[in-house]
This record gives structure tokens, C-alpha cells and sequence, in this order.
């Protein structure tokens, strides 16, 4: 499903875009209003999602602009604005929901498969990720190999399913690093190996082929063969 976030603040755009990727979904970015608004009325998106403090087009006024001509793309307004005043202005503007900065990207989420539902969207987000017999269902954050279920430690999950999304492409130590754990580690430290190792145990043990393998003095990549 595709979803549009216009927004201008990069921390925001970070947390959303990154999250909903992680569920499923593909998200378009526009920086400003005037971006936001050829984007949102020249393409399809199942649903928007709006600041209102934007350059070139304010939020209110995009989203009044957005629903007279696509009435029914839902629209979701995301601001630091939350009087009682600034949220029936933004309903009255044709807003279908309104979520106050900071929120958590859970009540979010929550509220998009809501508006999807309310709009008749599909919601089903299990997205099956298949690399031979291996299977992640993104969405119920569960591993089968061979029709057998694997159990892995949030971790273990996170960096499969990084690896996964990224299926042959040589990932270094400081690409895992930033996203799956999203901090700065000290580069000298052995985490990544280690988690690798586990995986290894855990995903390749009993198989006849092997899925992770290393890239010497690169990094990993999960392929088929």
C-alpha cells in the first residue's frame, strides 16, 4: 500500500518512514507543502498523512485542497498544534484524524489501519518475505524454514529481517549496525558477528543450504545459494 507523508522536520520523516517501511508499506516523502500537493493529486496514495506547519502550502490548506478532489483519500494531520482550536480547524478542513506531536509510532500505526479499514483499504499487512524454504511474515514477526517455525530474540528477528529486505546485497558491519540497532556502537565491538553467528545456529544448523554467508572483509549477505 502507499502511503505519502508530508513533512518537513527530518527526525519525523526518520521515525515515520522508516517504521511503516518495516510494516509493510511503501511511503513517498514530500518536504514541503507545494511538493506535497503535485505529488498527492498526480499519484495514488491510500493514505496521507500531513504537518500543517509546511512551507509553500500550509497542512489545512493542502488537505482542504487534497479532499475536494480526492474525497476519498483519508488524511491523517501530524503537528505540534494541539488546541482544541487547531483540531476542529483541521477536521473542518476535511482532516479524518488528528495525532499531536510527539506521539508514538504505535497509536499511529494503529490509527492508519483504522482510517484503511473505515476507507475499505486492504489492511491485511501480512507480508510474506520467501528466500527458499524461508519465510518471515513481517507483520506477525514470526520464521519458518522448511514449514518448520524458528524462534529468535527481538534482535535475531530485527537483523533477519534487515537482512531479508536487503537479499543479496553485501551489508557491512556499520550498515547493520545503524539499522538495527540505530545507535553508534563503537566500531571495534564484535555484536554484529556474534548476532550473525546466532542466526547461523538458528536458520542454516539443519539445513543442506546455507542462507547467511559471509563476504570476506565486507560484510554479509543472505542469498539463496
Amino acid at each position: 500500500m502507499n502511503l505519502l507523508l508530508v513533512e518537513d522536520e527530518p527526525n519525523v520523516v526518520s521515525v515515520v518512514s522508516r517504521g511503516l517501511t518495516d510494516e509493510g508499506f511503501n511511503v513517498s516523502v514530500a518536504p514541503d507543502g507545494l511538493i506535497g500537493k503535485q505529488m498527492a493529486l498526480e499519484n495514488h496514495f491510500d493514505l496521507i498523512m500531513l504537518d500543517i506547519m509546511l512551507p509553500g502550502i500550509n497542512g489545512l490548506e493542502l488537505c482542504k485542497i487534497i479532499k475536494e478532489q480526492k474525497p476519498n483519500t483519508p488524511i491523517i494531520m501530524l503537528t505540534a498544534l494541539g488546541t482544541t482550536e487547531n483540531i476542529v480547524n483541521g477536521l473542518d478542513n476535511g482532516a479524518d484524524d488528528y495525532l499531536i506531536k510527539p506521539f508514538k509510532f504505535a497509536e499511529l500505526f494503529a490509527r492508519i489501519r483504522t482510517l484503511l479499514r473505515r476507507y475499505g483499504g486492504i489492511v491485511s499487512l501480512d507480508q510474506i518475505i520467501t528466500i527458499a524454504d524461508l519465510q518471515i511474515n513481517v507483520s506477525a514477526k514470526t520464521v519458518k524454514r522448511n514449514q518448520k517455525e524458528i524462534v529468535l530474540t527481538a534482535t535475531e528477528y530485527r537483523l533477519l529481517e534487515f537482512m531479508a529486505k536487503n537479499k543479496s546485497k553485501i551489508l557491512s558491519r556499520i550498515d547493520i549496525l545503524e539499522s538495527v540497532w540505530d545507535i553508534d556502537f563503537n566500531l571495534g565491538t564484535n555484536v554484529v558477528d556474534v548476532y550473525v553467528n546466532y542466526l547461523r545456529k538458528k536458520i542454516d544448523k539443519n539445513s543442506e543450504h546455507k542462507l547467511i554467508h559471509t563476504a570476506v572483509g565486507l560484510g554479509y549477505v543472505l542469498k539463496e545459494r
